[in-house]
């Protein structure tokens, strides 16, 4: 459960990630880099629409180390066996549940991260589809 002060943050971050979209459009309406680019990753930026506000609760969990909701599976390595992402070592990766309103069962929407050895996350990843595609969350 959020508390108000931790919902004028979330408020915060939609407001940062449609910030960063739109920048990202009107800099692609002059030949520079197009948003959908993605950071050097090279994985597209999410739209503000593709990011449901569950995820920025889990992002708030993770930045918090903790609860999570589903602790026997969240903050579990990530072995990107699909390749969707950028190749890395082995344990770059961790996941974590994005809860889905109504369902009984961790369902398929997730955030991964990568990075995070120096105790800061490098990349915030989102999927909606249980790592068929993922977009990179911008602005975390």
């Amino acid at each position: 459960m959020l508390l108000m002060s931790d919902k004028s943050g979330l408020n915060n971050r939609y407001l940062g990630v449609l910030l960063i979209g739109l920048v990202g459009a009107s800099l692609g309406m002059f030949g520079l880099r197009n948003a959908a680019e993605g950071g050097p990753s090279g994985v597209p930026f999410c739209a503000p629409s593709e990011v449901p506000a569950q995820a920025f609760e889990t992002i708030d969990l993770v930045e918090q180390d903790g609860p999570y909701l589903h602790p026997e599976s969240d903050d579990k390595r990530f072995g990107n066996y699909e390749g969707v992402l950028p190749d890395e070592e082995l344990g770059y990766y961790r996941e974590y549940t994005v809860e889905t309103p109504g369902l009984g069962h961790r369902g398929e929407r997730r955030i991964v991260t990568g990075g995070g050895s120096d105790g800061e996350v490098d990349e915030w990843y989102y999927t909606g589809d249980h790592y068929e595609s993922f977009c990179e969350v911008p602005g975390v």
